[in-house]
């Protein structure tokens, strides 16, 4: 339903008057906005930290078309550490919201998890492979917080690769490597999220496997869980390094 408090012309010139991006957004999801008869806008996510001044929020701003279609429009409304000024941008879809959270804030937002699909604005396969590409891109950066568990890591890291059905998985060096692991810790890095490999809907998730090893050294594998396969059943497939796993992904993803 319409704010009954403002037209939908005068909702749609505010919202891309104050966005400091506006100009990004595809011409042709702008001239669809243009036949906008009503609209609905809702909260999507807050996050604040008062100490610091951080503040941000996501909202989700839906248009009815005339055509009988409708699009969404995601807004990001944020202040950073050390400035009171609240700045606006506007994405076409929540994987550039994401994306536009891990440049401002050097996080994974929590808006990477809350729902696994990706929602383009202008319904273009494309627009999908590259913000999910992005993405990839711009979350490798984030730190993480290492906390092991002890216990059974030895054999862990033995049936982690046991599951790895890609061809470049780590071999026996590696595997030999691991059987000193005595502490791990699996993180996930990524997903779940939804993209189209060939022509179908597939399911993608990264996630860090960490080993600590009794000289004290560390070593991680990377453990890719996708859905892109023929039949749509789930594969495992497993590297040495996150920058390898996250090609796999992105080649995974631009199947056609």
């Amino acid at each position: 339903m319409s704010d009954p408090y403002e037209t939908t012309e005068a909702h749609l010139d505010r919202l891309l008057g104050c966005a400091l991006n506006s100009f990004d957004l595809p011409d042709r999801l702008v001239e669809r906005l243009g036949t906008a008869l009503a609209h609905s806008s809702s909260l999507y996510t807050a996050h604040q930290s008062p100490a610091l001044g951080v503040w941000r929020e996501t909202r989700r701003h839906t248009y009815l078309l005339a055509d009988g279609g409708s699009v969404s429009l995601w807004e990001l409304a944020y202040r950073q550490e050390g400035d009171r000024t609240v700045r606006h941008e506007i994405f076409a879809s929540k994987a550039e919201v994401c994306m536009a959270v891990s440049r401002l804030f050097g996080e994974v937002p929590a808006e990477a998890a809350l729902d696994p699909a990706l929602l383009p604005g202008d319904g273009e396969e494309d627009h999908d492979v590259s913000a999910l590409s992005a993405f990839f891109a711009a979350s490798a950066s984030v730190r993480r917080h290492r906390e092991y568990a002890v216990g059974q890591s030895a054999d862990h890291a033995r049936r982690l690769l046991r599951r790895a059905e890609n061809a470049d998985r780590p071999g026996e060096p590696v595997a030999a490597l691991l059987r000193s692991a005595y502490g791990h810790q699996i993180t996930q890095a990524f997903g779940p999220r939804q993209c189209l490999s060939d022509g179908r809907d597939a399911g993608f998730s990264l996630y860090e496997h960490a080993f600590v090893l009794l000289d004290g050294s560390e070593v991680s594998l990377w453990e890719v869980e996708h859905t892109a396969t023929p039949d749509g059943r789930h594969m495992c497939e497993v590297y040495e390094s996150e920058e390898a796993a996250r090609e796999a992904m992105e080649a995974r993803a631009r199947v056609r």
